[in-house]
């Protein structure tokens, strides 16, 4: 019997100290990731995109979770922004092999491109994922304007994506920049998100979105009503989703999960929802939790 939930739902990171009253309760710092997992199934690795992580550490992280739990790293930037994918199979050996203890447990290695990555550089894209290990899912995320014009470049970039079956990523960081930045989170996060049209294809089985919402519930509720029915639409057509929700510094990013959360359940039949559920808690100790989820 199949028993991966239809949809995973995660957030940007499993740490942050302003949590303690939403996710972690009386949990102690070291249990953070442990807590974490025992509400969401999935969570965006972002620290590896900065450096390696040491062996203990690796399996600390593969110890604190259930075997249904998944993570999904990115590549490091040495490989992505330095190198650019190209002559980057030494570091690239070396990643895997310091995250092999956690390889059952990662659903998808994500290879964020940066900006100045654009048309001329497919080829190095092609060859890059001609060279990655055969038995694992990747996700890429591009940033450069001329995969968002619904030209030439963007669908050479979606055939190559479909040829090796590669997931796109989506950012969707409309909520972010629909107001004015009065307030310090706000205006750093729209100085470092980038502002880029939302284009949702999937262009393998598990489609990548990355919400950037921010403290507006109206405006954050407003630009997800069409990804409530996007995400039905894929998880009828047998597509599983992975939906990651961020906040301008992330304070309110377990709320607003659970806010969008029950607005796609409202879109799924109740007979299709299956194991969407969020995961219960192992205990009552966190009041607000048992009143969230």
């Amino acid at each position: 019997m199949n028993t991966e939930p239809l949809l995973r739902l995660g957030l940007a990171m499993w740490s942050q100290t302003q949590w303690k009253q939403s996710v972690y309760g009386d949990s102690p710092v070291s249990a953070r990731l442990e807590r974490y997992a025992q509400i969401f199934n999935t969570v965006e690795g972002n620290t590896t995109f900065y450096a390696l992580p040491t062996s203990p550490t690796v399996m600390n992280w593969r110890d604190a979770v259930p075997e249904d739990f998944r993570f999904t790293f990115k590549l490091p930037k040495t490989i992505t922004h330095d190198l650019q994918l190209q002559h980057a199979q030494a570091e690239l050996i070396h990643f895997f092999n310091v995250m092999e203890p956690l390889t059952d447990k990662t659903a998808m290695w994500k290879i964020q491109l940066p900006a100045k990555f654009g048309p001329s550089s497919l080829p190095a894209l092609e060859r890059f994922l001609q060279q990655l290990p055969k038995d694992f899912t990747y996700g890429v995320e591009v940033r450069h304007w001329a995969f968002f014009n619904k030209g030439e470049h963007e669908r050479a970039l979606n055939r190559l994506l479909i040829a090796h079956q590669c997931n796109r990523i989506i950012m969707d960081s409309r909520p972010l920049f629909a107001a004015k930045a009065d307030n310090p989170a706000l205006i750093d996060a729209q100085r470092k998100k980038p502002q880029v049209p939302v284009h949702p294809i999937a262009t393998a089985h598990q489609p990548v979105v990355r919400f950037i919402g921010q403290c507006d519930s109206q405006i954050n509720q407003a630009f997800f009503q069409r990804w409530r029915i996007k995400l039905a639409q894929w998880i009828r057509e047998g597509k599983q989703p992975y939906i990651f929700i961020h906040t301008p510094d992330n304070l309110q990013a377990p709320e607003l999960a659970v806010a969008l959360y029950n607005t796609l359940k409202e879109a799924v039949k109740p007979n299709e929802l299956a194991e969407i559920n969020l995961r219960q808690h192992s205990d009552n100790k966190s009041d607000q939790l048992d009143l969230l989820f």
